[in-house]
């Protein structure tokens, strides 16, 4: 199996933007994908798996990215917000009910869920009778 760039943009169209996600961007968390998602345990849902990946390291990339741009200091974790208020109005999320887990990390994006789903269901190798 193979993974190319255009399959992965073509897989997550809302990755399609080659100016806010360009190719070395991509490449880059593409070459630590191809060590931390072992082929012969994801098999052929391989290319799955190291998309979901990238998905996820770049979606915090992007907000890093945007954080700097705004004048923030990248790279602070804030968590998962689960209440905001806006003048008179507030608005709260259950962010426990669709976390993973024992999650950490991966629970910051819902590629990172996905992700640590599927490799949790590869990793342990079930069988159906």
């Amino acid at each position: 199996m193979t993974f190319s760039l255009s399959t992965f943009r073509g897989s997550f169209p809302e990755f399609g933007d080659t100016t806010k996600y360009p190719d070395a961007m991509l490449n880059f968390w593409l070459s630590l994908a191809m060590t931390m998602v072992p082929q012969h345990v994801w098999r052929n849902q391989w290319v799955t798996g190291v998309s979901l990946y990238i998905a996820h390291e770049i979606t915090l990339a992007a907000s890093n990215k945007q954080t700097a741009a705004n004048g923030g200091t990248p790279g602070q974790n804030s968590g998962i917000a689960n209440s905001k208020a806006v003048g008179g109005v507030n608005v709260s999320y259950d962010s426990q009910s669709n976390s993973e887990k024992n999650a950490g990390y991966w629970n910051l994006t819902n590629y990172g869920k996905q992700f640590l789903r599927l490799a949790r269901i590869f990793g342990a190798r079930p069988i159906q009778l």
